[in-house]
């Protein structure tokens, strides 16, 4: 690089380099969605002005993931959205820093975003990392993970379409592999994603450096199931009422 050239600026987080580059803020963009339509599904081609596969991130916390994929696959679009409105101004500014155009973030929960605002067959990606566990026994109804949230995923994903699920919590993991299959095709995935070997998410960077396991799983929908079908499977299996163990609380407070 010679003295005329503009230095690179890398960020870096827990030492592990977040993606892209921050670049002059002349070229910074504008990723909030600050208010949901009052009626009807988001237009995914008016949000970002063209036609293009969607990955949606529920529950996307700073972004990690959402702009190392908007960064290194700028033909695909992307939406995060948390109910944390503190991670999504992170995620924000990482996102306008690095001039990304393909990516758009919202504080929300991640099941009425999919209930009210997705279209159905409108999505290419569904990706779930370290969904809240809830430890205490009066919280458990608000576990993200259940089979009327798989209904949703299922309706919202296009023919084919992929859903990636990661947790640290071992019993999160068992309920996953019991109910996911009855909606889906299910792999699990061992080891590390190949694109980001030292994690994909904050949480899981933590996780890893504590030597803590981590579980990933891939499925694609099945086709056989019509969404009719899929809202009464949904109302036929159990809910997450699983051990979340408590001792893994710590880890949330610190990711």
């Amino acid at each position: 690089m010679n003295d005329k050239e503009p230095r690179r600026r890398i960020e870096r987080e827990f030492g592990v380099p977040f993606a892209g580059e921050i670049l002059d803020p002349s070229a910074w963009t504008q990723t909030a969605l600050k208010k949901m339509p009052e009626e009807g599904p988001l237009n995914w081609g008016s949000l970002f002005g063209r036609n293009a596969a969607l990955v949606l991130d529920l529950g996307c916390g700073n972004g990690r993931f959402l702009i190392g994929s908007a960064w290194s696959r700028r033909d695909h679009d992307h939406f995060g959205i948390d109910t944390l409105p503190l991670v999504i101004r992170y995620a924000r500014k990482r996102a306008n820093q690095r001039g990304l155009s393909n990516v758009r973030f919202a504080v929300g929960g991640a099941h009425e975003l999919l209930e009210r605002w997705v279209e159905p067959h409108s999505v290419s990606e569904v990706h779930c990392y370290h969904p809240q566990p809830y430890y205490e026994p009066r919280q458990v109804h608000r576990r993200l993970i259940n089979p009327k949230f798989l209904a949703l995923v299922q309706r919202s994903l296009v023919p084919g379409g992929l859903f990636v699920l990661q947790t640290d919590n071992p019993g999160y993991w068992r309920y996953i592999k019991e109910v996911v299959p009855f909606f889906f095709d299910f792999r699990e995935q061992i080891g590390g994603w190949p694109d980001a070997p030292r994690g994909r998410t904050r949480r899981e960077i933590i996780a890893l450096k504590r030597g803590l396991p981590i579980f990933r799983g891939a499925a694609t929908a099945k086709s056989d199931i019509s969404e009719e079908e899929a809202v009464r499977l949904a109302e036929s299996l159990r809910p997450p009422t699983f051990d979340a163990d408590r001792r893994l609380r710590e880890l949330d407070e610190l990711a």
